[in-house]
């Protein structure tokens, strides 16, 4: 094996633990979102597992990261972000920005009125901000509701039970940031 192979799988198990901890996961539930086991994982991140490509495919994908960003490879000097949208719970969510931990960027589309797979409000630790780019949301914020349009931006506390949803009978569209623990409560498969 060659240095620089030496270099970039060098520092794999640091990321992929990085990576994991920030999405709040543990070994268990990443080993059953990708098939590998909790021992193969531990291993992995303590880098006393050399990773091969069906390990880290599945990896890549569980994290939503590039495999690029697993493996550190140099950069291509391409500055564009390769959008991999993401359905959840009725949703398409668009991440923005590629880089690991702290605020991250999303465009989130919601269904039309009536079409959303739940109306249940959540809460997590974080703060969150959105900006409606097309349609309306209905947002319900504690015992308040409003209707925000086009060009229109709220912030909040997500320890507050929220929800938002499309208001009208055409999809709508929005420009998110959350942190971390948002990530994670927006992002993470649904058992």
């Amino acid at each position: 094996m060659g240095n620089l192979e030496n270099d970039v799988l060098a520092g794999v198990g640091a990321r992929l633990r990085a990576l994991r901890q920030a999405r709040g996961t543990t070994l268990a539930d990443l080993a059953s979102e990708t098939g590998l086991t909790a021992s193969t994982l531990s291993r992995l991140e303590n880098g006393k597992l050399r990773p091969t490509l069906e390990q880290l495919l599945p990896l890549a994908r569980a994290h939503g990261v590039p495999l690029d960003d697993l493996v550190a490879a140099p950069p291509t000097g391409d500055p564009r972000i390769h959008l991999k949208p993401v359905r959840r719970s009725g949703l398409t969510i668009v991440p923005l920005t590629r880089r690991t931990g702290g605020v991250q960027a999303y465009k989130v589309l919601y269904p039309p009125a009536g079409r959303a797979s739940t109306t249940k409000r959540q809460t997590h630790e974080g703060y969150e901000w959105f900006y409606v780019l097309s349609g309306s949301v209905r947002f319900v914020l504690g015992d308040r509701e409003y209707v925000l349009g086009e060009g229109e931006a709220a912030e909040f506390d997500t320890r507050v039970p929220h929800w938002i949803g499309s208001a009208g009978k055409r999809s709508a569209e929005l420009l998110t940031l959350f942190g971390p623990q948002g990530e994670r409560a927006h992002l993470a498969p649904r058992t």
